[in-house]
C-alpha cells in the first residue's frame, strides 16, 4: 500500500511538472505569435505603402506635362524658329546626358537597400524557425508573406506524423522520426532548460513534450514489443498432424535408467559415461516393432542434476520414472515426483532389477503410496510395468503402455508453422563452435533458418540427428544438434524461427540488456546500512574461490549449484566464472589473479594454457565423475575453517586456607579433590559456583619444592599469574584445550 502511495504521489508529481512544463512552452508560443504577428502586420503595411508608393510612381510616369494655351499672334519668322531651336539643343544634351547619370547613381542604392534587408539578424536567428541558410530562402519566404498579406495561403502545410517513442531515445534519432531539423529540436530543448547534444539519450516524457510542441501524435512503444516477432500463433485445427510422444527417463542415480533406455535402443550408452553415471541430457529416437517412432530423454540421476531433470519435466508429455525393486524409493526418486507433478505429466513407474534375488516389487508400490503415487495393481491410475533392463524381460509392456498413454494425450503439432523448440544441452565444440541440441515441439526447423535462443541467436548451419547424420530439417519431437549460433546458449532456452537476422539480432540485444539490468539490481546495495552489513560479511567468510569449465552447459549449470550448497556460515565457495570448452590462457589469467584453482570437467587445457600456468603457479584439476569433483572441493573448503577449540576438565581443587609468601604474593593452600592439577593447565575460580577469575598458574609448589603436577587427594599451594583475591573455600577448575580440525 505504502508503494502504491508513494508511486501515485510521483504519479502526480511528474504530471504536476509535464504541466507546468506545458504552460511554459504555451506562454512562449503566445509570446512569440504576438511578436510574429506584429512583425507581419508592420512587414504588411511597409508593403502596402510602398505598392501605393509604386502606382503613384506609375500614374505621374504616363499623366503628360500640362501645355500652357495658345494664343494667336503673328507667325514666326524664319530667323525666330532657328534662334529657337538652337537655344533648346544645348537643354536637351544637357538633360540627356543628367537623366542615365540619375538612374546610374540611384541602381546600386537599391541594390544595398536590397542586400541590407536580406542579412539574417541575431533576433531573426533565435525567433521561431526564421534561422536561413541562403537568399533564395531569403526570398521564398518574402514571397510567402507578402502572398498571405495579400490574402493567399501556404500551399505547403505541416505533415501531423505518429512518432513512436520508446523508454529512451537520441535527439537525432528523435528529430529523424519528427523530419524535423536537429537544430530546431536542441533549440527546443534549451528554450525547456535541457542542454543536450544531438548523441544524448532524452527520456519518455521530455520526448513526449518535444513530440506535442512540433505539433505531432505520440505513440508509446516499449523496448519489449520486440519479442511480439516471437508471439505464440495459434494453429488451425486442420493444420494439426500427430506427432511422435516425447518420453523422459528419470529416476534416482543407479537404478537403471540408461539401461533400461539402452535395452529399448539395443545399444550401449552406459559404457561411455564417467563411472557408469549419467552426467548429461541424452536424446534418441526410438522406433518400435510396430512402426511408431518414440523420443526419450535421458535425465541424470545425481543430487547435482536438479536443473537438469526439471528441465526434462518440463519439455516432456510423459514420464518414466524408473524404481529399482531391489532399492525402493529414494531421494532423487521423490525429487523425480516432484518435477513430474508440477509439469502436470502423466507418469509411468517402470519397477526395474526385477530379476535380481532381493527383488521386492510390491515395497516400491507401497513406498510410492506414501508419495501419492497409487498404481494400477493398487486400485490407482498410474501405470506400473516390471521390467529387467538385463534380460529384457516386460520391455514389450512398457513400450504398449507409452503407447497407450500417448494415445490418450492426442498429441499434435503443426510441422508448416516456423519452428520452435527447448535447448536441451549445449556445449563449445572445438571446430565447430557453439553447438546446442534442441528438441523441436513445433513446426519444423529447417537449414538456412534464422533463431533467436535466449539471449543468442543465429542461423542454422547444419542440423544433426541422434544418429550423428546430417539432415536437412527436423519436424516436432525430433532432437537435433544445432549448429551457427553466435555464443553458447543456456540450457532451457527456448529458440524461435524469425523472419529477419535484424530480428533475431534486435531480440537477443534486448534480452541480454534485460538481464545485465536484473544483474545489477540484483548486485547494487541500496542503502548504506545494506552495503556496511555486507561488507562486514564479506570480511567474517573466507572464500575458496575456484574457475570452472565444463565440456556442456547443463554440467557447468549443475556444478556450479552443487559448489554453492558447499559451505556454511564461516566459509563458501565462490565460482569466479563457469563456462563451456576447453581450458583457456583467460580462465588461467583469472585465477592467477585470484588465486584459484581451475577445475575442468570432461575438458581439458590447451597448450598455450598449460604453459601458462606452470610458468604461473596455477593449480588445474581435470575430473569426470562429480562426486569426486564435489568431494575434493569440501576438502579444500575444509582447510579454510578455524579450528575448533574444546576443554577438557582434568581436576579440581579446594582452597583450604591463603598464605602470603614474600616475592611470590598470596598462595592458596589446596587439596586436590578430583583429577590432576598441572602448572600448564588453565584454571578458573569459582566462588559460590560463580567464576570470578579465568588465568593461569605462577606457580605450582608441593611442600617446597616446584612440582609440574599434583595428583588427587594430595596438597599444594597455587599462585596466579595477576591475581591474588583468594579466599578459603573457593574451588579451583583446572581445564586444558586442544584444538580440533573441523570439516564440512
Amino acid at each position: 500500500a505504502e508503494e502504491a502511495v508513494k508511486r501515485a504521489a510521483d504519479e502526480a508529481a511528474r504530471e504536476e511538472e509535464r504541466a507546468r512544463k506545458r504552460a511554459e512552452i504555451e506562454a512562449r508560443e503566445r509570446e512569440e505569435a504576438a511578436r510574429a504577428e506584429e512583425a507581419r502586420l508592420k512587414a504588411a503595411e511597409e508593403e502596402r505603402k510602398r505598392a501605393i508608393a509604386d502606382r503613384k510612381a506609375a500614374a505621374q510616369a504616363a499623366t503628360p506635362a500640362p501645355r500652357n494655351p495658345i494664343t494667336p499672334g503673328p507667325p514666326p519668322s524664319e530667323e525666330d524658329r532657328r534662334a529657337a531651336l538652337q537655344a533648346r539643343k544645348p537643354d536637351r544634351e544637357k538633360g540627356d546626358a543628367r537623366g542615365p547619370a540619375k538612374d546610374v547613381k540611384a541602381k546600386p542604392a537599391r541594390e544595398a537597400e536590397e542586400r541590407r534587408g536580406g542579412r539574417l539578424t541575431l533576433t531573426q536567428a533565435l525567433g521561431d524557425g526564421d534561422r536561413q541558410r541562403s537568399m533564395a530562402a531569403m526570398r521564398r519566404k518574402q514571397e510567402r508573406a507578402r502572398a498571405k498579406a495579400m490574402g493567399g495561403h501556404d500551399a505547403r502545410e505541416k505533415v501531423v506524423r505518429d512518432v513512436q517513442l520508446p523508454e529512451a531515445i537520441t535527439v537525432a534519432e528523435l528529430a529523424n522520426r519528427m523530419a524535423e531539423r536537429v537544430a530546431d529540436v536542441i533549440k527546443s530543448l534549451m528554450r525547456m532548460g535541457v542542454m543536450a547534444t544531438q548523441n544524448q539519450t532524452l527520456d519518455a516524457d521530455t520526448a513526449e513534450l518535444l513530440i506535442e510542441e512540433f505539433g505531432h501524435r505520440v505513440v508509446r512503444v516499449s523496448d519489449a514489443d520486440v519479442e511480439q516477432a516471437i508471439d505464440a500463433v495459434a494453429d488451425a485445427p486442420d493444420a494439426l498432424q500427430a506427432r511422435p510422444p516425447i518420453v523422459t527417463i528419470m529416476g534416482h542415480v543407479d537404478h537403471g535408467k540408461t539401461s533400461l533406455l539402452d535395452a529399448i535402443r539395443k545399444a550401449n550408452v552406459v559404457s561411455g559415461e564417467a563411472g557408469g553415471i549419467t552426467q548429461h541430457i541424452g536424446a534418441y529416437q526410438v522406433r518400435t516393432e510396430g512402426g511408431s517412432l518414440l523420443t526419450f530423454l535421458d535425465t541424470p540421476g545425481h543430487a547435482a542434476f536438479t536443473s537438469m531433470r526439471a528441465r526434462g519435466a518440463q519439455v516432456t508429455d510423459i514420464v518414466v520414472l524408473v524404481v529399482a525393486a531391489d532399492d525402493a524409493v529414494m531421494p532423487q526418486t521423490v525429487e523425480a515426483i516432484a518435477h513430474a507433478k508440477a509439469a502436470k505429466v502423466p507418469m509411468i513407474v517402470a519397477i526395474n532389477k526385477v530379476d535380481k534375488y532381493d527383488a521386492d516389487p510390491q515395497k516400491v508400490r507401497t513406498d510410492l503410496l506414501q508419495h501419492e503415487v497409487v498404481v494400477e495393481a493398487m486400485s490407482g491410475d498410474v501405470q506400473d510395468v516390471e521390467v529387467s533392463a538385463k534380460t529384457g524381460q516386460g520391455l514389450d509392456d512398457l513400450l504398449e503402455a507409452i503407447a497407450l498413454q500417448a494415445e490418450i494425450l492426442e498429441l499434435r503439432a503443426n510441422p508448416e508453422r516456423a519452428a520452435m523448440g527447448a535447448v536441451i544441452e549445449a556445449k563449445l565444440d572445438v571446430g565447430r563452435g557453439p553447438v546446442a541440441t534442441v528438441l523441436v515441439q513445433n513446426g519444423t526447423l529447417r537449414k538456412g533458418d534464422i533463431f533467436v535462443v535466449g539471449e543468442k541467436w543465429g542461423k542454422v548451419r547444419a542440423l544433426i540427428n541422434d544418429k550423428g547424420e546430417t539432415v536437412t530439417e527436423a519436424g516436432p519431437s525430433v532432437p537435433v544438434e544445432v549448429l551457427g549460433l553466435d555464443g553458447t546458449p543456456q540450457a532451457g532456452d527456448v529458440l524461435n524461427v524469425v523472419d529477419t537476422e535484424q530480428q533475431a539480432r534486435e531480440i537477443a540485444d534486448y534480452r541480454e540488456k534485460v538481464t545485465r539490468d536484473k544483474r545489477a539490481a540484483a548486485g547494487a546495495a541500496t542503502t548504506l546500512e545494506q552495503l556496511m552489513a555486507r561488507a562486514k560479511a564479506d570480511l567474517s567468510v573466507a572464500e575458496l574461490p575456484i574457475v570452472v569449465k565444463a565440456d556442456v552447459q547443463g554440467s557447468a549449470e549443475a556444478i556450479v549449484q552443487a559448489l554453492e550448497k558447499v559451505g556454511n556460515e564461516e566459509v563458501r565457495v565462490r565460482v569466479l566464472h563457469s563456462g563451456v570448452g576447453a581450458i583457456t590462457e583467460s580462465d588461467i589469467g583469472l585465477a592467477e589473479a585470484s588465486k584459484a584453482p581451475v577445475i575442468g570437467f570432461n575438458v581439458r587445457a590447451n597448450a598455450p594454457a598449460r604453459a601458462a600456468a606452470n610458468q604461473k603457479g596455477v593449480e588445474i584439476r581435470y575430473y569426470s565423475i562429480i562426486y569426486d569433483l564435489v568431494d575434493d572441493i569440501k576438502a579444500a573448503a575444509s582447510g579454510l575453517l578455524k579450528a575448533e577449540v574444546r576443554e577438557r576438565f582434568i581436576g579440581y581443587a579446594r582452597i583450604l586456607e591463603v598464605f602470603k609468601v614474600s616475592g611470590v604474593g598470596r598462595v592458596a593452600g589446596c587439596l586436590v579433590t578430583e583429577g590432576v592439577a598441572r602448572k600448564s593447565a588453565g584454571v578458573r575460580l569459582l566462588r559460590d559456583n560463580v567464576v570470578i577469575h579465568e588465568g593461569t598458574l605462577k606457580t605450582l609448589q608441593r611442600f617446597k619444592d616446584q612440582v609440574g603436577e599434583v595428583q588427587s587427594g594430595q596438597e599444594c599451594g597455587m599462585a596466579f599469574d595477576n591475581y591474588d583475591d583468594v579466599r578459603a573455600g573457593d574451588i579451583i577448575e583446572i581445564f586444558e584445550r586442544e584444538t580440533v580440525e573441523r570439516t564440512l
